[in-house]
């Protein structure tokens, strides 16, 4: 096993990647922009490096300043996290290149499956089905529209190399093409550094099922059942859970057999998602493959009781899977809920700032992954994902008023967040029922007016915030936040050393 890891990220999977080194013994190394000088990673690992200014593009995306740190730390590996640097060829090339271990599949493994058109052309060799669509890149509008035409409006334009539902766009008409063309370009060249695109048929109102796999360099493989991932905006996952109310123990296991062949043949290793829709009638499509780890693997890990990314470093490292498929078992059900600093009350719009009050929900069956404390600053310049909250129960049911509960204990002012968009999903009857797709957010919740108390809690907040900073109550300069934040005080001083 490694000795050192270096963890490519920030937020709360920094966090939790750093928290599976320090249970398994493995010293930790981790990096930071200007705006994350005091983020909860760097107070948790036990070396930090500064890499850049805040921009990605100056600091979280620069190969050769990642690689470096490594270098100089001495770290065996890199884990990646999600985002950023994740789904990189050339990264996880470099690492290679370096005889740095990368924890995540192969350099050419990402380039054939993290390139959504090259992952296609694998699964039809291999007789998985497919959304009809390009066989290629679409270059210029005429190609597109004839594409479109032959497969029939409405088509979905996707980025090749991302995921997250960047640089997708809904096309229903030859009149929207050249605009939705030029936006999924640009969007897709800005998030992941590659402009290329490509079309394929548009399902009206599926589900989203997600198998989670992993496989060892020894040629086993594993799935650990699936995630319904249908509650989305704009192509962005908000709440997943496990089982999915829609599967049968005949579909899982058809799908499951088809995420370990796509697997197969890609000769794939490590941590990995295959994503399917699933139709009106059951019938499923081969979406794309996440060769990451992915936000929602803990609602696997609830489920199977697997630490996966225990698993990823361990396969990462050369051992073989201790798993076998009969013995892993499905137990309960799970449910996460993606807490960002946005405000669902006015078009999502991002929420950045200080957080002034913060306190998590406990109790039995529930998982906090945060990347954030109290007197913390949100900065503007990444994603809006703060947190995640999960519960455990017997029952979907019993899940669902769990997550409930959970939400109205979770306190966090300064800032606006989702929550009170979860809550009002969670007393959905459409979602309480499981009677839900991907159209569920625009065609259900559009009409719902959030509850009223929470325009309260917001208005109660933003004075208290106020008044706060105004007593001098919130600590505003570097050295008070590190020194009243919470891990600071559980004794870690040796964990801000910089470098």
């Amino acid at each position: 096993m490694f000795k050192k890891i270096l963890v490519a990220n920030r937020g709360e999977i920094a966090v939790r990647v750093l928290r599976a080194c320090r249970e398994m013994g493995i010293a930790s190394v981790t990096v930071y922009s200007d705006a994350d000088q005091t983020a909860l990673h760097t107070l948790y690992a036990d070396e930090v490096y500064h890499i850049g200014e805040a921009p990605a593009s100056e600091s979280y995306l620069c190969i050769e300043k990642i690689i470096d740190v490594a270098k100089r730390s001495g770290a065996e590996a890199v884990h990646p996290g999600y985002g950023f640097l994740a789904e990189n060829t050339g990264f996880a090339r470099a690492c290679e290149e370096a005889g740095i271990a990368f924890i995540g599949p192969t350099s050419r493994a990402i380039e054939l499956l993290g390139d959504k058109i090259a992952s296609k052309r694998t699964m039809t060799k291999a007789h998985i089905p497919i959304i009809p669509g390009s066989e290629g890149p679409v270059c210029d509008e005429a190609q597109a529209i004839k594409i479109a035409q032959g497969i029939g409006f409405p088509v979905l334009i996707k980025a090749a190399g991302g995921g997250g539902g960047k640089g997708m766009r809904i096309v229903r008409s030859r009149e929207e093409m050249p605009g939705a063309m030029k936006q999924a370009t640009s969007e897709a060249r800005s998030a992941f550094g590659d402009p290329t695109i490509f079309i394929e048929k548009f399902l009206e109102a599926p589900r989203h099922v997600e198998f989670q796999i992993l496989a060892d360099t020894h040629g086993n493989v594993v799935h650990l059942f699936e995630r319904e991932c249908s509650v989305q905006r704009r192509h962005q996952k908000l709440i997943e859970e496990s089982p999915s109310a829609i599967m049968t123990h005949e579909l899982r296991q058809e799908m499951g057999e088809a995420a370990v062949k796509a697997v197969k043949a890609s000769d794939y290793t490590n941590a990995g998602t295959v994503e399917f829709m699933v139709d009106k009638n059951k019938k499923f499509y081969f979406l794309e493959m996440n060769t990451r780890l992915q936000v929602e693997h803990p609602v696997t890990e609830l489920i199977t009781g697997i630490d996966i990314v225990r698993e990823q470093l361990k396969i990462a490292a050369g051992e073989k899977l201790t798993l076998n498929q009969k013995d892993i078992k499905m137990t309960g059900s799970a449910i996460e809920c993606r807490i960002s600093a946005e405000d669902p009350e006015n078009n999502f719009a991002p929420s950045t700032g200080m957080i002034v009050r913060y306190s998590t929900p406990g109790g039995i069956g529930v998982r906090v992954d945060d990347g954030v404390y109290e007197g913390f600053t949100v900065p503007i310049h990444y994603d809006p994902l703060i947190a995640k909250l999960l519960v455990w129960a017997p029952t979907r049911q019993d899940a669902i008023a769990r997550m409930k509960r959970a939400l109205r204990e979770y306190t966090i002012h300064g800032i606006k967040t989702s929550i009170p968009f979860h809550t009002v999903v969670m007393n959905n009857e459409r979602f309480v029922t499981g009677n839900y797709d991907t159209t569920f957010i625009d065609t259900v919740l559009g009409t719902v007016a959030y509850q009223k108390k929470h325009h309260t809690a917001a208005a109660v907040a933003a004075v208290l915030a106020s008044v706060m900073r105004e007593q001098g109550a919130v600590a505003t300069t570097k050295s008070a936040k590190i020194a009243d934040n919470p891990w600071k005080m559980a004794g870690r001083r040796s964990m801000m050393r910089r470098k």
